[in-house]
């Protein structure tokens, strides 16, 4: 059996390649380095987590203003551990923001977003950018007074920006105020478009690092 597995190993390997890149990915030189370089990791850690807990929240989320609160109660009290997939889905939101900040703090006062990292350094800059956009479209799903005003306040401050912030505020709520297509709209994004964004993301950072490797003090 043990020759045949490994018979099927070098056949798919002669094909893809596939551990030349497990030995460039995982078996490569890594300098001496200290806690504050597994905030990447960890980040990575999190971002899975708020994907496989997301996908079964969204079995049962139903994305109406008259169904969505009903849906967060049943998914917390009638489903099994559906309060603790929420609530791991729910403060992972807030610990993968932390993480994903310190980590840029991490980069910026170790100067690592210099030369030839700059693109390395970039690529985390949108991630901040898609993370914070994953808290903010999620922040409406539950559809209760404090997610409601709380995003009724946050997209108006893009109603401030000059000359566009008006068109963009409508194009965020898909009008004047907050309705049902505010809802739908939010949650199509939360699950399909910035996930996707995320991933592919997370997809180039990765690459960018195993090539550049990284910077230590």
């Amino acid at each position: 059996m043990t020759t045949i597995s490994a018979r099927v190993l070098v056949w798919i390997d002669e094909r893809m390649g596939l551990l030349a890149i497990c030995d460039a990915v995982f078996d490569r030189k890594v300098h001496k380095v200290n806690w504050w370089y597994t905030l990447g990791s960890a980040t990575l850690f999190v971002s899975i987590m708020q994907a496989a807990t997301g996908i079964f929240l969204s079995i049962y989320y139903v994305p109406k203003p008259v169904d969505a609160y009903n849906s967060i109660e049943y998914i917390m009290n009638e489903v099994a551990f559906g309060w603790l997939v929420r609530g791991m889905h729910h403060w992972g939101a807030t610990l993968m923001v932390i993480l994903v900040f310190l980590q840029m703090l991490r980069v910026f006062f170790y100067a690592a977003y210099k030369f030839p990292r700059e693109v390395t350094w970039m690529t985390g800059v949108l991630l901040l950018l898609v993370t914070m956009g994953l808290g903010f479209t999620g922040y409406l799903l539950p559809w209760n007074q404090r997610s409601y005003w709380a995003t009724a306040v946050g997209s108006s401050i893009v109603a401030t920006i000059p000359l566009i912030g008006e068109f963009f505020m409508r194009v965020m709520r898909g009008g004047g105020d907050l309705t049902f297509l505010t809802l739908s709209r939010f949650y199509g994004v939360h699950i399909w478009i910035l996930p996707a964004a995320l991933f592919s993301l997370i997809g180039v950072h990765l690459y960018l690092v195993v090539r550049n490797g990284i910077s230590w003090v």
